[in-house]
C-alpha cells in the first residue's frame, strides 16, 4: 500500500485513554441506569453490571492483545479475516460500518431531541442536520480533531460522575438534601433483589447495551503514535471505569430512590427531568440540576456520534484495502483522513435520518437491524483471539514475547463469547416463548443479516476456516512504523 494512502499515527496515549474511559459514558449511565434498579432492584442490577463488566474486561484484554500485535483501523475485522475465515472478516466489517453508520443517524436525531428541552419551538430536523455536519466537519478536519474533541467530550462526563458520586455519598448520609437515606432503600419491600434470575438476566441486555462503544479502542489502535503503551493503559483503565462509574452510580442512585419509584423508569434521552442523576441533583438543592443534566447528556449523545462517525469510515477504510468494498474507499487525503469512506458514512447517516422524517416505518426496521450488530461485533473479538493465541503458540513463538498479554487464556475469551451470545439470545425472550414472529424479526434482525453476508462470502469465494500453522502472523510494516517513529519503541517492550 503507498504511504500517501495510509491514514496517520497521530493519536496520543491522552487520547486513546480517554476515549476509552469516556466511551460507554452516555445515556445507559445517565438514564438507563434507572430502569435497570427498578426491574431488578439495587442488588440485581448491581450483579449484572458487575456480571457484563468481568465480561467486558476479558474482551478488552482479548483485544488488546491483538491491537498491540497488529494495531490496524481494520481491527476486529482484520482479525477475524487472518485469524479465523476471510467470510468472517467480511461479515464482521460490514456489519460493524452498518451498526455505526445507523447509529450515527439515531445520535443525530437524539440530539433533536436533547435541544428541544430548551428550544420546543425549532423544528427538530434543524438541530438534526447541524449536529450531522459538525461531527462530519471534526472528522475531515484530522484525525487529531477528532481525538481533541472526543477528549474533551469525554471530560465533561467523567467530570460529572465523580460530581454527581460525591453529592451522591453527602446526599445518603444527610449532609446534603435534607434527612439521610443511609441504606434503607437496600431492604425497602421486596429489595435488594427483586424478580429473581429472570430479572437479572433482563438488565444484563440493558447493561450490555450500556457499555457498547468500549471496542473502539481496538480501531483507534490503528492511529495511535504509540499502541504499544497506549493500548495497554487505555484498556487497564477500562475495568476501574466499570467498578468506579457504573457499580457505584447505581449503588448511589439505588440508596437515594427507591426501586419503586415512577421516576426510574425513563431509558432515552428525553426523559431527561426524570434522569436519575437529575433528581440526585435536585435532592441535592442544585435548581439548575435539569439542565445540567441535559447539557451533559448532550454532549454525550455528540460524543457517541462522532465516535461512531470515526468507527464506521475507518472500518470501511480498511475493509477497501482488504478488497471487501469499493477501492475508492481506500483513498486518503494529505491529512491522513479517508474522505471517500468519510462521505459514504455521512451520507448512509443523513438517509437513516431522512428516514425518520419520512419514512418511520423504514426508521424503526435499520435501527432494530442495527440492534444486535455491535454484540456480534464482541463474539468475533472473542473468537479471533481464541484463534490468536492458539495460531501463535501453534508456530512455536513464544507468548511471553507479546507487548501485552491478555490474562486467564482461553478463560477470557471463552467466558466473553458465551456471555455474548446469551446476552443476545436474551434479548426478547418472551417473543421467543410466544413464537411472536413478528418481534423476533425485529429483535433479532442483525443475526440473519449477518449470516447473509458471511455465507455470501464463504459460497463465493470458497473459503474455509485456516488452520493454525498457516494462520497469517506477520507484521512487517507495523514493526518497521515503530522503529521509524521511536527507535526505542521495540526494545522497550
Amino acid at each position: 500500500m503507498a504511504e500517501e494512502n495510509q491514514v496517520k499515527r497521530s493519536l496520543k496515549t491522552r487520547h486513546l485513554s480517554m476515549i476509552a474511559l469516556g466511551g460507554s459514558i452516555g445515556t445507559g449511565l445517565f438514564v438507563a441506569s434507572g430502569s435497570a434498579i427498578s426491574q431488578a432492584g439495587p442488588g440485581g442490577a448491581i450483579v449484572a453490571y458487575i456480571g457484563i463488566g468481568v465480561m467486558v474486561y476479558f474482551l478488552m484484554t482479548s483485544l488488546g492483545e491483538m491491537a498491540t500485535y497488529l494495531p490496524v483501523s481494520g481491527s476486529f475485522a482484520t482479525y477475524s479475516r487472518r485469524f479465523v475465515d476471510p467470510a468472517l472478516g467480511f461479515a464482521m466489517g460490514w456489519n460493524y460500518w452498518f451498526n455505526w453508520a445507523i447509529t450515527v443517524a439515531v445520535d443525530v436525531s437524539t440530539c433533536a431531541l436533547v435541544l428541544k428541552f430548551w428550544f420546543p419551538h425549532v423544528p427538530g430536523w434543524v438541530f438534526s442536520l447541524f449536529a450531522l455536519l459538525l461531527v462530519f466537519l471534526i472528522n475531515a478536519i484530522s484525525v487529531k480533531s477528532f481525538g481533541e474533541t472526543e477528549y474533551w467530550l469525554s471530560l465533561i462526563k467523567i467530570v460529572t460522575v465523580v460530581i454527581f458520586l460525591a453529592v451522591g455519598v453527602l446526599t445518603i448520609f444527610g449532609i446534603l438534601g435534607g434527612k439521610a437515606t443511609y441504606l434503607h432503600n437496600f431492604t425497602y419491600k421486596k429489595a435488594p433483589f427483586v424478580g429473581g434470575i429472570p430479572a437479572v438476566l433482563s438488565v444484563f441486555v440493558v447493561a450490555g447495551f450500556s457499555f457498547q462503544g468500549t471496542e473502539l479502542v481496538g480501531v483507534t489502535a490503528g492511529e495511535s503514535e504509540n499502541p504499544a503503551e497506549s493500548v495497554p493503559k487505555a484498556i487497564k483503565q477500562v475495568f476501574w471505569r466499570i467498578l468506579l462509574f457504573y457499580i457505584l452510580s447505581i449503588f448511589v442512585i439505588a440508596a437515594i430512590i427507591p426501586y419503586t419509584s415512577k421516576y426510574l423508569l425513563g431509558s432515552s434521552a428525553s426523559d431527561i427531568a426524570i434522569s436519575p442523576f437529575t433528581l440526585v441533583f435536585k435532592r441535592a438543592g442544585l435548581a439548575a440540576a435539569a439542565s445540567v443534566m441535559n447539557a451533559v447528556i448532550l454532549t454525550s449523545v455528540l460524543s457517541s456520534a462522532n465516535s461512531g462517525m470515526y468507527a464506521s469510515t475507518r472500518m470501511l477504510y480498511s475493509m477497501a484495502q482488504d478488497g471487501d468494498a469499493p477501492k475508492i474507499f481506500a483513498k486518503v487525503n494529505k491529512r491522513g483522513v479517508p474522505m471517500a469512506a468519510l462521505l459514504g458514512t455521512a451520507f448512509v447517516g443523513l438517509l437513516t435520518f431522512l428516514t425518520s422524517i419520512f419514512g418511520n416505518q423504514i426508521y424503526q426496521w435499520l435501527v432494530a437491524a442495527s440492534g444486535l450488530t455491535g454484540f456480534i461485533a464482541w463474539v468475533g473479538i472473542a473468537i479471533s483471539h481464541y484463534r490468536f493465541r492458539r495460531a501463535y503458540v501453534a508456530q512455536g513463538r513464544d507468548v511471553n514475547d507479546l507487548v501485552y498479554k491478555a490474562k486467564w487464556f482461553p478463560f477470557g475469551p471463552i467466558l466473553a463469547l458465551v456471555m455474548c451470545i446469551l446476552v443476545i439470545i436474551g434479548q426478547d425472550l418472551q417473543a421467543v416463548a410466544h413464537f411472536d414472529w413478528k418481534a423476533m424479526l425485529v429483535t433479532y434482525m442483525s443475526v440473519p443479516l449477518f449470516l447473509i453476508l458471511f455465507f455470501y462470502y464463504k459460497i463465493k469465494h470458497h473459503t474455509h476456516m485456516i488452520p493454525l500453522e498457516e494462520v497469517d502472523l506477520t507484521t512487517p510494516d507495523i514493526k518497521q512504523d515503530f522503529d521509524e517513529e521511536d527507535d526505542t519503541l521495540v526494545e522497550d517492550h
